[in-house]
């Protein structure tokens, strides 16, 4: 059975990495000040944790690289891969530099990654803080075959279905691109909406939160139905807190729909016909008939992806669960609603 990991994390090691796919001037701004790269303190995981990393993946202490990933992520595992690099441009307040390192880091993605090994496709490093910006990046490197999706922060300045972010939007679409909507960000704002946690199984637990609440701005703001090509990936947002959303949002809109007269549909529709999950972390109950109600629940059989998160070690056996569940349900989750959800990636 054909098996394609939604996600596999390809992350910069330093900052020495991008240098040569950097300007000159960033080059002699980085060899005459502090600056170390847009990761200083917003690594969305405690890097040294075993959450974050498998130990055995490590290259000289630092992240994987290509080898290490086609060694321990695909060779005799899977047949295809998406690469997210979560480099967190988003945290720069210098329009420019911001700029410049998406840049760097797509460049990088392209020599170091995509060219090296057509099993693999990426996402779109963007300065998303400045809307305007992200799209001239799409432009310039949308045309690449390697890249399928844009990387966007769940946690962001604005919810992403704000109109500051419908140019973003229009460019997504218009490039027959998935927009990847992942774990963690670093916009400057709390991570909850009660402010700042104490600790980071607080943040952890909490981001389904951030989650829902980005799909339910999706909807209300009407993006689906101004760009009814959009196709948007939860990435590491967990499973289980869909269900009881989509009863609850469906609920709401029903008394409340006369304040967003342009949402013609259940907002469970458009979440089933525009937005897929990641399988991982698994979420699901230890019990598999617990597991496999909350899966009838989802109400759809082309919601989930399959992925490792590689290099996380996740809580969960989704293995497991996919000997269990009907057999055509397991090959749609192992493959083919990547394969249609990406366009024809992965066969």
């Amino acid at each position: 059975m054909t098996t394609i990991d939604s996600q596999v994390h390809n992350e910069v090691p330093s900052i020495d990495d991008l240098l040569p796919y950097l300007p000159d001037l960033w080059v002699e701004q980085i060899a005459n000040t502090v600056f170390r790269g847009a990761f200083d303190g917003d690594a969305p995981y405690p890097p040294k944790s075993a959450l974050a990393v498998r130990p055995d993946s490590r290259v000289e202490g630092g992240p994987p690289d290509l080898k290490t990933v086609q060694r321990q992520a695909l060779d005799d595992r899977v047949d295809a891969a998406i690469l997210l690099c979560t480099y967190a441009v988003d945290g720069l307040h210098n329009p420019e530099q911001a700029v410049a390192m998406a840049r760097a880091v797509n460049d990088w993605q392209i020599a170091q990654w995509l060219d090296q090994d057509d099993r693999l496709r990426g996402s779109i490093v963007v300065p998303s803080q400045i809307p305007q910006l992200a799209v001239e990046e799409i432009e310039r490197v949308a045309g690449h075959p390697g890249f399928v999706q844009v990387a966007l922060p769940a946690r962001s300045q604005h919810p992403w279905g704000s109109r500051l972010n419908h140019p973003l939007w229009e460019a997504i679409t218009r490039h027959d691109l998935v927009a990847g909507i992942y774990f963690g960000g670093a916009p400057g704002n709390p991570p909850t909406p009660a402010g700042w946690p104490s600790y980071f199984i607080e943040e952890y637990v909490g981001m389904a939160s951030v989650f829902a609440a980005q799909v339910t701005n999706l909807v209300v703001e009407g993006v689906f139905d101004l760009f009814p090509s959009a196709r948007v990936t939860f990435l590491e947002s967990g499973v289980t807190w869909l269900p009881a959303h989509l009863w609850r949002f469906d609920k709401e809109w029903r008394n409340l729909r006369m304040q967003t007269p342009w949402v013609k549909r259940p907002p469970s529709q458009y979440i089933r016909d525009h937005v897929r999950l990641t399988a991982q972390p698994w979420d699901m109950p230890a019990d598999d008939r617990l597991a496999l109600d909350l899966l009838d629940q989802l109400g759809s059989q082309d919601l989930l992806l399959y992925s490792t998160g590689f290099p996380h070690q996740t809580a969960g056996n989704l293995e497991h669960l996919l000997s269990v569940v009907p057999e055509e349900l397991a090959r749609r989750i192992r493959s083919t609603n990547a394969h249609e959800w990406y366009r024809g990636f992965g066969r």
